[in-house]
């Protein structure tokens, strides 16, 4: 089943997703980070869908502006692709030897909730950048509360997936590492989630022997095809993700866990990285970027010229008194 959030004569609302794009909206319902706070999970959430199935599909897909699927209260965004990880050290003029420390743990690093943007929505270039990249991604969304899971456990926990989009403004990141504190505003600007949610039950039949999910990845710029991978290509299940997120700490419902970015050009800076040139050149305004994720859809997003940066003053040399 497939929930979608979208903004029709300026109000919120949230549909399932039925035949031809038909929207059957979900009454009283304006997120379905609200639908899963109600409690029940996956279950829940398919009962409520069918209920709306029922009901009259008003309006059409084509008529409204779809948002975000869903308003999650923590991003974690986790690096989980062994070949993206050698390419970006490439890019960033180190060895291109995954960090041995790479392999321990899935890593992950907490990215804003409050800069997500819809399937289809024009992208601002972030201030002072020069070189915006896309990041072709797969977000897992919690609907049940958990901590401390065991794999085995996290599944029940796992209530869907979405398209996801990490847009990364590459010459920002680059200054931000060296500070080693991990990329910030480089970050900060735009992160795109949809087309919609799909839930956990539609993908199962898409789970190999190891438990991946083997869904086609596809990047494309102005209609070419730039990368292609497999989510199965993952070096973690999506489980053991969330059972590593959940230690020490509670998952709640609606948090996303992004399977961070897939190999064979699912970002700019990987393929410059492995070319030792800018080939394909940063993104610009005008370009569009389209992902694709095979049995969640497709987010197509314009880049658009963004706002110069505020001014502010480099550090202040400071004295070491003390009182």
């Amino acid at each position: 089943m497939r929930f979608a959030t979208y903004e029709h004569d300026r109000q919120q609302h949230v549909a399932v997703v039925g035949e031809h794009g038909a929207l059957h909206p979900i009454p009283g319902a304006r997120s379905v980070t609200e639908l899963l706070g109600s409690g029940g999970g996956l279950a829940a959430l398919l009962d409520t869908g069918v209920a709306a199935l029922d009901g009259p599909a008003d309006p059409h897909m084509s008529d409204v502006r779809l948002l975000p699927p869903l308003e999650p209260p923590t991003v974690r965004d986790f690096v989980t692709f062994e070949e993206h990880v050698e390419g970006m050290m490439r890019s960033l003029g180190g060895s291109p030897k995954v960090p041995e420390a790479w392999y321990d743990a899935p890593t992950f690093y907490f990215s804003n909730p409050n800069a997500l943007i819809g399937p289809y929505d024009d992208v601002p270039v972030p201030p002072g950048s020069l070189a915006l990249d896309y990041e072709l991604e797969v977000g897992a969304v919690i609907g049940t509360e958990g901590r401390d899971l065991a794999p085995e456990q996290a599944r029940d926990h796992i209530v869907g997936y979405t398209v996801f989009n990490d847009w990364s403004a590459r010459d920002l990141a680059s200054r931000e590492l060296q500070v080693g504190l991990g990329p910030c505003k480089a970050k900060d600007t735009a992160t795109t989630l949809g087309p919609y949610l799909v839930t956990a039950d539609e993908l199962e039949p898409f789970r190999d022997a190891d438990g991946f999910l083997r869904l086609a990845l596809t990047a494309e710029v102005n209609g070419e095809v730039i990368g292609k991978d497999l989510l199965s290509n993952m070096s973690w299940t999506f489980e053991e993700m969330a059972a590593y997120a959940s230690r020490g700490t509670t998952l709640r419902p609606g948090d996303l866990l992004g399977s961070g970015t897939c190999g064979n050009g699912g970002c700019l800076a990987e393929l410059w990285g492995r070319r030792g040139e800018r080939t394909p050149p940063p993104l610009k305004p005008g370009d569009t970027v389209t992902l694709t994720v095979e049995g969640i859809g497709s987010v197509s997003n314009t880049v658009v010229e963004g706002v110069p940066p505020v001014a502010i003053s480099t550090a202040r040399r400071r004295s070491r008194q003390r009182p």
